[in-house]
C-alpha cells in the first residue's frame, strides 16, 4: 500500500454511480434472465474505463472500477459461490427488527412508503450443498477491465473490492453445515480465493463488512458484549480467509450500512474498535462524516494500533445530500493527522454510492460534488500539515546554528576575561610608576 510523504491521498469506500443501461442489464442477469453476454460484457468494459477517469479526473488517487459488474455487494457473490440453490425470495426487510424500527417506529413507516432503501430488493439464497468457490470467470473480467481502464491513468494505485464472510453468512442462510461456525468457516475458505485472484493481480483487496458492526442494531436483545463477542469470531474467520494474504495488501471497511435515519443505535467505535483492530489488514476504511461518528477521531488518541496502519476515515458522508465544504473536509483530516500522523491518514468516504441497484440515495451529480470537496479539503489539509512538517524539520537546523554562534559568542567571551587580568596588571602596574 503506497503511502505519499508530501500530502494526503484521496480515495473512496468502492461502490459508485452506474450506468442506467448497464444496471437494467444487471437485473436481468439477476433475475436468470441472460441476454446478449457480448453486449454486456462490452457495456461493463466501458463503464469500467469511465468511472476509472471520472475518479481520477475528481482527483482520487486510489481508485477501483465502482463495483460495476455488482448488482449488489451482498448478491454478487451468487454468481462466485456453488452451495446455494432454493431461493427463499427476493426481498428483505433490512430494519423491521433492529432498535432503530423499535424506537422510531412512525418514522420507518412513513420512510418505507415515500424511500426504497430500507428495503433491499435482491435476490439470497441457501446454503444446500458443500461450498465452493466457482467466480473464476468473473474476479478475472473485474481484474481485466480494471487494468485495461488504468493503462495511460496517473492514478496512484488501485483496489477491488470484495464482500467478506460475515455478510455471505448474514446474507444467503445456512441450511447444510451441522453448526454455525463451521458455515462461517467454510465461506472463508472459497471467498479467499477471490480475495488472492485480486492481490495476485496486483491490486489492494477491500474487504467490505459493514455487517461486523451493524449486527448490533439488529441485534437488540443483546448486549454490547456480547456483540463483541460474535464479532470476534467473525474477525477469526476473516483472518482465515487472509492467512496468505500480506497484511499491506488489504484495506477492511466497515460501516452503518445505507440508512438515512435517526441512527441513534450505531455501536459506538469506542466499544468494537480493539476487535477491528485484530483484523489482518493494513488500513481501515469506517464512517467519520455523519453525525453520529464526527466526534470519533478522539477514540483514536487511546488506542494502540499495530505498526504502520493507516486510516481511511469518511470525511464525506452518503447519509445527506448536502456537500461537505472543502474546508470541513479538511479540518476532519486535520484531526485524524494529530492523531496518527498525516502519513497514516487517507481521506475517503462514509461507505458507496450505489451500493443497491434501483435504490440510488444521491443522485450522482451530487457524488461528484461531494468528491471534489473531498480532493480540494485534502489538498487544503495537505498544505497546512506538510508545511508544519517542514517548519518542524527545519527547527533542528535552526537551532544548530543558533548553538554554533551562542557557542562562538562564549569562546569569545572567555578570551576577553581571560585579557581582562592582563590588562588590569599592566594598568597597575602603570600607576605605581606613575
Amino acid at each position: 500500500m503506497k503511502r505519499s510523504t508530501n500530502r494526503i491521498l484521496v480515495t473512496h469506500a468502492g461502490s459508485l454511480p452506474r450506468p442506467d443501461s448497464l444496471v437494467a442489464m444487471r437485473e436481468a442477469r439477476e433475475r436468470g434472465e441472460g441476454g446478449n453476454d457480448g453486449a454486456y460484457e462490452a457495456a461493463l468494459h466501458t463503464a469500467v474505463a469511465d468511472i476509472v477517469h471520472k475518479q481520477v479526473e475528481l482527483g482520487v488517487d486510489i481508485v477501483d472500477d465502482g463495483e460495476m459488474s455488482k448488482a449488489s455487494f451482498l448478491t454478487y457473490i451468487n454468481e462466485r459461490l456453488g452451495g446455494f440453490g432454493a431461493s427463499s425470495g427476493w426481498s428483505m426487510n433490512l430494519w423491521g427488527p433492529s432498535r432503530e424500527v423499535r424506537d422510531f417506529p412512525e418514522y420507518y413507516d412513513w420512510f418505507g412508503k415515500v424511500m426504497p432503501s430500507p428495503v433491499i430488493k435482491a435476490k439470497h439464497l441457501d446454503c444446500i450443498a458443500p461450498i465452493a468457490y466457482t467466480g473464476q470467470k468473473q474476479v478475472q473480467t473485474d481484474i481485466a477491465n480494471l487494468k485495461a481502464a488504468l493503462r495511460g491513468s496517473n492514478a496512484t494505485e488501485a483496489f477491488i473490492p470484495s464482500i467478506s464472510p460475515t455478510d455471505v453468512e448474514w446474507w444467503q442462510k445456512n441450511k447444510y453445515y451441522k453448526t454455525g461456525e463451521e458455515y462461517l468457516f467454510a465461506i472463508a475458505d472459497a471467498m479467499a480465493e477471490e480475495y488472492k485472484a485480486i492481490v495476485d493481480a496486483g491490486f489492494l483487496l477491500q474487504i467490505d463488512d459493514p455487517f461486523l458492526i451493524t449486527y448490533y442494531i439488529f441485534r437488540p436483545d443483546q448486549s454490547v458484549q456480547e456483540c463483541r463477542k460474535w464479532a470476534a469470531v467473525r474477525v477469526e474467520a476473516l483472518n482465515h480467509a487472509l492467512r496468505n494474504i500480506p497484511r499491506d495488501r488489504i484495506r477492511f471497511h466497515t460501516c452503518y450500512s445505507i440508512n438515512m435515519g435517526p441512527r441513534v443505535h450505531d455501536m459506538e467505535l469506542k466499544d468494537i474498535v480493539d476487535v477491528l483492530l485484530r483484523i489482518k489488514a493494513g488500513a481501515f476504511s469506517f464512517e467519520a462524516a455523519n453525525p453520529r461518528h464526527d466526534h470519533e477521531w478522539k477514540v483514536w488518541e487511546n488506542v494502540k494500533m499495530p505498526k504502520d496502519t493507516i486510516l481511511i476515515p469518511g470525511v464525506i458522508t452518503h447519509s445527506s445530500v448536502l456537500v461537505e465544504h472543502p474546508e470541513l473536509v479538511a479540518e476532519r483530516l486535520k484531526k485524524y493527522a494529530s492523531v496518527v500522523g498525516p502519513e497514516n491518514v487517507i481521506a475517503g468516504g462514509d461507505c458507496g454510492f450505489a451500493t443497491f441497484a434501483g435504490s440510488v440515495e444521491i443522485h450522482p451529480s451530487i457524488v461528484w460534488a461531494k468528491f471534489k470537496a473531498m480532493s480540494e479539503g485534502a489538498a487544503i489539509a495537505s498544505k497546512e500539515l506538510y508545511r508544519k512538517s517542514a517548519k518542524r524539520a527545519a527547527k533542528p537546523a535552526r537551532g544548530a546554528a543558533a548553538g554554533r554562534r551562542a557557542a562562538a559568542k562564549r569562546r569569545g567571551a572567555a578570551k576577553k576575561s581571560a585579557k581582562r587580568p592582563a590588562r588590569a596588571a599592566k594598568t597597575k602596574a602603570r600607576r605605581r610608576r606613575a
